[in-house]
C-alpha cells in the first residue's frame, strides 16, 4: 500500500485508486517503493485554512506537503499531502488536460516535496519539474504550463514582506 487516501470533499469526482497508483509510481521513482503517503483530498475552503495555519499564506493552493521523516532517516510513513480538488479541476480545465492527469501531477509534485525537493528557487524548481516529467513520462507538455512563471512580489502597503509566490499560482475565482 503506497497511499492512504481520504476524499473529504464531494464537489469533484476523484478516482481514489488512480491517486494511489500515482503515489506508488512517485515513491518507486524516488527509491522509496515501500513508503506510504497519506493523501487528503479537500475543497478550496479547507486548503485555504490549512495554508493560512501552516504557511501563513491566506489563499488557496493546489497541494500542501507535510514531510514526516527526519532527514536521513527514512520511515514507512513518508508524509502527508493535502490536495484541493476544486483547484485541480480549475487548473486541468485551464490547461485542457483531464482532471486525473492534473491530480497525477499534484500527487507526484507533493511526493517530491515530501522527500526534500523544493521549487522556491528557479534552479531547484527546474530540477523538480524535470523529475516530475520523468516520472510522468508521456504526458502532454502543457501540463507544466506556468509552472516556472514567477511574478516579482509587489511591495506590501503595510511594509511587511510578502510571501514568495507559488511556482504555479492557483487560479483565482
Amino acid at each position: 500500500m503506497a497511499a492512504a487516501i481520504a476524499n473529504r470533499q464531494r464537489r469533484v469526482a476523484v478516482d481514489v485508486a488512480r491517486l494511489g497508483r500515482a503515489a506508488e509510481r512517485a515513491l518507486a521513482a524516488i527509491g522509496r517503493p515501500a513508503g506510504v503517503v497519506e493523501i487528503a483530498v479537500v475543497d478550496d475552503a479547507a486548503i485555504r485554512r490549512l495554508n493560512a495555519r501552516h504557511r501563513g499564506i491566506a489563499r488557496r493552493t493546489d497541494v500542501l506537503a507535510f514531510p514526516l521523516e527526519a532527514p536521513g532517516t527514512p520511515a514507512a510513513l513518508v508524509g502527508q499531502l493535502v490536495i484541493s480538488a476544486d483547484t485541480a479541476r480549475r487548473q486541468a480545465r485551464r490547461l485542457g488536460v483531464p482532471l486525473a492527469l492534473e491530480l497525477d501531477l499534484l500527487v507526484t509534485h507533493g511526493t517530491l516535496h515530501l522527500v526534500g525537493y523544493d521549487d522556491r528557487d528557479p534552479v531547484e524548481a527546474d530540477l523538480m519539474h524535470r523529475r516530475e516529467r520523468d516520472i510522468l513520462r508521456g504526458t502532454p507538455d502543457r501540463l507544466w504550463t506556468g509552472l516556472l512563471r514567477r511574478a516579482e512580489p509587489r511591495p506590501s502597503k503595510t511594509g511587511h514582506p510578502r510571501p514568495e509566490p507559488a511556482s504555479r499560482p492557483p487560479l483565482q475565482s
